[in-house]
């Protein structure tokens, strides 16, 4: 038999709070306290949990960097059709866009830094057509 179990992504930062509270916005999510003290838990609808984690020694992480391989970030799926307005509301919460210098025309990902340095993506996804229940497609 196996356990159930979940999943947490925890990210470190020097501000546990105000980084739920960017996420909680962002995702549509709420904040609860986490286990332990120094703890904030972000939970919302679609299987959304994360954790943020003071740590007093905090530093941001420098991504992206040609010469080391990609660090854990969040891939966030958005509809195609929302993903320019998407992007504008992660960075009316504080998100800070990164770009390269190979960026150029309509981008189906996006890349972006939260307040505290982490690093996430905001990405197109298709959303298939709803359908009525007898299966012709609604508008």
């Amino acid at each position: 038999m196996t356990v159930a179990k979940t999943s947490v992504l925890v990210l470190d930062c020097a501000e546990p709070e105000s980084l739920a509270l960017f996420y909680a916005d962002l995702l549509g999510a709420e904040v609860r306290p986490g286990p332990v003290p120094d703890m904030v838990e972000v939970v919302g609808g679609a299987g959304v949990h994360l954790a943020m984690c003071r740590d007093h020694g905090y530093a941001p992480p420098s991504w992206p960097r040609p010469e080391d391989s990609q660090q854990a970030h969040l891939r966030i799926l958005v509809a195609a059709a929302d993903l320019d307005e998407a992007e504008r509301e992660a960075v009316s919460l504080g998100a800070r866009p990164v770009s390269s210098d190979s960026e150029e025309g309509p981008r189906d990902a996006r890349l972006f830094s939260d307040p505290a340095g982490h690093s996430f993506t905001l990405a197109a996804v298709d959303v298939p057509a709803r359908r009525t229940a007898d299966g012709r497609r609604r508008p």
